[in-house]
């Protein structure tokens, strides 16, 4: 039944056709109802109801939606689910730790230049964490497939990561739009564990928390998102301009009431809070006392930013021994600390077959594949590399699987990843059922994120149907 234009890739993995072009049994009966579909009509109406739902990313254009949705077995995700929170309770742990004793650097388990050199540390923060309640409330984790089928980390994001409504809306224009006897798993609740999770991160004998989202505004390229949250759980959307810092504690304008702010649900672009010779920033002016003073918390909190850092990710697996205790459930693709000389050394001898990121980068800004690079783009990256080794790290290469997306009103393979999110809070973790998959919109490319014009499929958590 594989549609005759439908050509796989090489050397990567297929979600929904096998080696021979025959569907995936977790496919099967989705690729049929889509085979009795016109599915450039249907690209064309789904796009329609994302513009209609106002659903933007980044400057303010519709986010691309391919209405295909990605299946994972539900077996599988049984798997992956306790992988997830392990990893977002050890980077949590870590974080609490980076801002109060540093016991993993003492123990030399990560090195000490890691928080002495990330872009993503907030010194003035140190002090301020309770390690009771995580700093980093939603975690986002981004998954590739390999060739052998195996999900595993790229890039953990817990300072600010986006995506999660993003979810929720394409699910409600997608899975209408399928029947059939394939059906998602629902996707309620998640709101409501990211609002008792912001409320309980106020600090204590607050019975009835005041919470904020804080804002750039509509110019933020989540607004959506910002938006979404702040009426679905009932919380105000606020900007700096309207925050004021008296005695201790952080007031904004409510309803026209001017009230104590007991929590922030951090949105901001602007991510610090002092400047390099530690004076604080103008937003560290409205924050920090009442933080100092234990009159406020943030949700994700400042400082959140290290566990952003690429070369964080180097040592995950490490972390998770050493907070927890036991062996990683997730693997991380395996990334080489440049800043040490005998990783560097092995890296070095094969810099061409690996991938190039700068550990402050994000959405795939500055990162250089290097079997797929040009000369001089290989050229540069290995001059930069070898005058600040420190400032980048090397990862092995992933191919990432691809999906049947909707091109030209054709099935075409398009590379994907995945990213699920993970509430925490005092009382523990709870991951959202699937995910946002992303995808490439060229084939062949393996640059998926957002910000880069990248799209967006639902992720549908399913039994596998075999006939």
């Amino acid at each position: 039944m594989s549609p005759p234009a439908y050509p796989l890739e090489e050397d990567c993995l297929d979600e929904a056709f096998g080696p021979d072009g025959s569907p995936r049994p977790l496919y099967r009966e989705l690729l049929e109802e889509l085979a009795g579909r016109d599915l450039a009509e249907l690209h064309d109406r789904v796009g329609a109801e994302v513009a209609a739902a106002g659903l933007t990313f980044g400057e303010g254009r519709p986010i691309p939606i391919d209405p295909v949705p990605r299946l994972i077995a539900a077996e599988e995700w049984e798997r992956l689910e306790p992988g997830l929170l392990q990893r977002a309770r050890a980077l949590n742990a870590f974080i609490a730790d980076a801002y109060g004793p540093q016991r993993i650097f003492d123990a030399g388990v990560v090195p000490r230049r890691l928080l002495e050199s990330s872009s993503g540390y907030a010194p003035a923060m140190k002090g301020l964490l309770d390690s009771e309640v995580p700093a980093a409330t939603v975690a986002g984790l981004d998954l590739v497939r390999d060739s052998e089928g195996e999900l595993q980390v790229l890039e953990d994001n817990l300072r600010m990561p986006s995506g999660a409504c993003y979810s929720l809306a394409v699910r409600e224009i997608v899975a209408p739009e399928l029947g059939g006897p394939v059906q998602p798993t629902g996707l309620d609740g998640y709101l409501e564990m990211l609002g008792e999770a912001i409320r309980e991160a106020a600090p204590q004998g607050r019975d009835e928390p005041v919470a904020v989202i804080l804002s750039d505004g509509p110019e933020n390229g989540a607004w959506y998102e910002h938006e979404r949250v702040g009426r679905e759980l009932g919380l105000p959307i606020v900007t700096p301009a309207e925050l004021e810092a008296r005695q201790g504690c952080l007031f904004a304008r409510v309803n026209g009431r001017r009230r104590q702010v007991d929590v922030v649900y951090r949105r901001l672009d602007t991510d610090q809070i002092s400047e390099p010779d530690g004076s604080p920033t103008a937003l560290g002016e409205l924050l920090l006392p009442a933080l100092r003073a234990g009159n406020l918390r943030c949700a994700n909190a400042f400082g959140t930013g290290l566990a952003d850092d690429k070369l964080t990710h180097a040592y995950v697996e490490r972390m998770i021994e050493f907070y927890l205790g036991g062996k990683p459930l997730l693997r991380s693709v395996p990334s080489y600390d440049l800043g040490d000389e005998d990783a560097r050394a092995a890296a070095m001898e094969r810099l061409g077959e690996l991938v190039i990121k700068p550990r402050g980068s994000f959405g795939g800004h500055g990162v250089t594949i290097m079997p797929r690079a040009s000369e001089t783009e290989r050229r540069d990256a290995i001059e930069a590399v070898r005058q600040h080794p420190e400032q980048f790290i090397a990862q092995e290469p992933v191919g990432l699987s691809t999906h049947p997306t909707i091109c030209g009103g054709e099935l075409q393979p398009r590379r994907v990843d995945l990213r699920p999110f993970v509430v925490s809070s005092a009382g523990g973790e709870a991951a959202m059922t699937g995910g946002l998959t992303r995808f490439a919109q060229e084939a062949g490319e393996l640059i998926v994120n957002s910000s880069q014009g990248g799209g967006c499929k639902d992720t549908w958590v399913v039994e596998n149907l075999q006939r």
